[in-house]
């Protein structure tokens, strides 16, 4: 058999073999509705332009850095000639042309403070600015400003009233790399000026490998307990799709928690991507998470490889993979994908009422 006739056959037997186990979308698929709010969307910087940003020395040196600047859509050379604000201009261009999203929530990240609420400088990993995002999304179409409030700061409670009067919609923690144990009892009046200006707390749970250093201990959904007794309104990032605590995965111990608490709710950023996919037919038919979850991206992370229709050839026709392969917007190739996969409308119409922005 010469190579030409050995891949013909190759190629039947594989195409045969779709067939028979060909399973279909994990939950009933349905079009995308558009006018889409990704409440789940990041920017970066190191200080140019006088943003005030950071990021670690061991980040900036490690090979991770030009490939995060890659997937933003911008270079190292670029920020530093038109500053840090050069990533929400490429977001812009990028939702302008988008079928399906309207507007992003752009993610401000607090730095570390330790328990006497002190900067820790030498503990920053990413290090991106209330103010800096707050004025920054002020001129720029179609962005909000999802602020980052450290607990410890000694001005803590005055941060989180003043990114509430700059527009803030909501608070956004990454205990994993911030130092942020949630059930700590201290925190409690936090929690209680959250309830009283009405934002709520977009938080990590589960594990974190894309930084330097990190503690997973702090993502342990369990720990959220405090502040959903305060009444705070807590949205789950990755719906907690990564790591376990005593021998249970964290996503079922975020699970355990949903019939308790009503304020309790998760978003499906990254659920697509490679490392998290295997949880998605879970997410999109536990009861538990029926009008809980929202749609969200982790921009940029929808950039890169690891979040491809490719890695679904049972759950996707051929048309749909083509189709959504060939989608160069990587808005509408997220919600593509997500919609052929099950995501119903619901999910994709929740993150904006929940945060109140309207039609």
């Amino acid at each position: 058999m010469d190579l030409a006739w050995f891949f013909l056959v190759s190629f039947v037997v594989l195409l045969v073999l779709r067939v028979v186990f060909f399973k279909g979308a994990y939950s009933q698929a349905s079009p995308p509705p558009k006018g889409i709010l990704d409440m789940h969307c990041h920017t970066a910087g190191f200080g140019a332009g006088g943003s005030c940003a950071k990021v670690s020395k061991v980040l900036r040196e490690s090979w991770k850095f030009k490939l995060y600047l890659k997937i933003f859509g911008t270079s190292e050379e670029e920020v530093n000639e038109k500053g840090d604000g050069i990533i929400m201009d490429v977001i812009v261009r990028q939702i302008t042309k988008s079928r399906f999203i309207d507007d992003v929530v752009i993610l401000a990240m607090d730095a570390p403070y330790d328990g006497e609420g002190n900067l820790v400088e030498n503990q920053i990993e990413v290090y991106v600015p209330n103010r800096f995002v707050g004025e920054a999304v002020k001129t720029r179409k179609g962005l909000h400003f999802g602020a980052s409030v450290h607990p410890n700061r000694k001005d803590a409670l005055e941060e989180l009233e003043w990114s509430k009067k700059n527009g803030a919609i909501f608070v956004k923690w990454l205990p994993n790399i911030q130092g942020i144990d949630p059930s700590d009892e201290k925190y409690r009046d936090y929690y209680l000026k959250l309830v009283d200006l009405d934002l709520p707390l977009l938080t990590h749970v589960g594990d974190e490998d894309s930084f330097s250093r990190t503690d997973n201990i702090l993502g342990d959904p369990k720990l959220l307990r405090l502040p959903l007794e305060c009444g705070v309104r807590i949205i789950a990032a990755h719906v907690a799709s990564s790591g376990e605590r005593d021998g249970v995965e964290n996503i079922e111990r975020l699970l355990e928690m949903m019939p308790e608490f009503p304020n309790l709710h998760a978003d499906i950023s990254t659920l697509t991507q490679v490392n998290r996919s295997k949880y998605l037919p879970q997410v999109l038919n536990d009861e538990r998470l029926e009008g809980r979850l929202m749609y969200g991206t982790d921009y940029p992370l929808t950039n890169t490889p690891l979040v491809s229709a490719l890695q679904f050839p049972l759950r996707l026709t051929i048309r749909e993979i083509v189709d959504i392969v060939l989608t160069k917007n990587s808005w509408d190739r997220d919600v593509k994908l997500k919609a052929a996969l099950g995501c119903p409308k619901e999910v994709f119409e929740l993150s904006r009422s929940f945060l109140k922005l309207g039609p």
